[in-house]
């Protein structure tokens, strides 16, 4: 009987999956999961139990040769020796001159990328002109350019497409086209109100320049925040360069003996120089 039972085929029994509610949590941890994981853990409580028997056991007058050639840290660990060679002075001198000429070439290449961003936001930054108002308090408008030269040549009286009285002026300030109409109106006999619009399409056509001005202005203060961001990440890195290389010369003049210092007793010593 046994025979023919295996002989047919039966179904295969899946452990199911994770509750659509608890998909949060991860994977559902099979049985297979748990084996390896409890596995894991009872021998490491194994080897735990048998590194305090260990320490509870141990002999503190303990002594072997061994402790006369090691050494152990500040946390009680032990500091073996790790085969590493010791290098000659002169083959410490030369790493170490091989080192300040890549920091060298490192802060030069970031120093001139700071220059670069510093020149960009001189040019950025310019206020072209300060208009004073009518009360004498200094307001006023400031328009960015993109170049020195706009910077130079640049004329308040077409940008604003005002007179030069006009200019005094901060708000509700008269444009040239609306003058001209005026005196136009006035030379055809046609009284001149105040009340009078503009047509529509007019002042859609304003409307439409002053939201594109103010997108491109946001714009700008945008990328001169980030552009401010990333010269302040330039100069703190030249500034580190500048700090390691400044160390690194220190060290190749001590090895050199030619400056003083401080010794591993906490002594400090000078040089002795020649009398002339």
């Amino acid at each position: 009987m046994s025979s023919l039972r295996n002989a047919v085929a039966r179904p295969t029994h899946k452990e199911r999956a994770q509750p659509l509610e608890r998909q949060k949590w991860g994977l559902l941890e099979k049985k297979k999961d748990y084996t390896l994981r409890a596995r894991d853990h009872n021998e490491k409580r194994r080897k735990l139990k048998t590194l305090r028997q260990k320490a509870a056991d141990r002999n503190p007058d303990e002594f072997y040769f061994g402790m006369m050639s090691t050494k152990t840290g500040a946390n009680g660990a032990k500091l073996g020796d790790r085969g590493n060679r010791v290098l000659s002075q002169d083959v410490a001198k030369l790493l170490k001159t091989q080192d300040a000429g890549y920091l060298r070439t490192v802060a030069q290449k970031v120093r001139k990328e700071r220059e670069r961003l510093e020149e960009g936001i001189v040019i950025e930054e310019k206020e072209v002109r300060v208009l004073k108002g009518e009360s004498g308090k200094k307001k006023g408008h400031t328009v960015f350019v993109g170049s020195k030269d706009e910077q130079e040549g640049f004329q308040p009286d077409e940008w604003f497409d005002t007179s030069a009285e006009g200019l005094n002026k901060t708000y509700n300030r008269p444009r040239r086209q609306s003058e001209v109409a005026s005196e136009e109106e006035v030379a055809d006999g046609q009284p001149e109100t105040s009340t009078q619009r503009r047509p529509q399409r007019v002042m859609d056509a304003e409307l439409k320049a002053i939201k594109e001005e103010r997108a491109l202005r946001k714009k700008r203060q945008r990328e001169q925040e980030a552009r401010h961001i990333r010269l302040e990440a330039v100069k703190a890195r030249e500034r580190d360069l500048l700090t390691a290389e400044q160390a690194l010369a220190d060290q190749r003049a001590k090895m050199a003996n030619n400056v003083g210092g401080v010794n591993k007793a906490g002594v400090k010593f000078k040089v002795r120089e020649r009398k002339r």
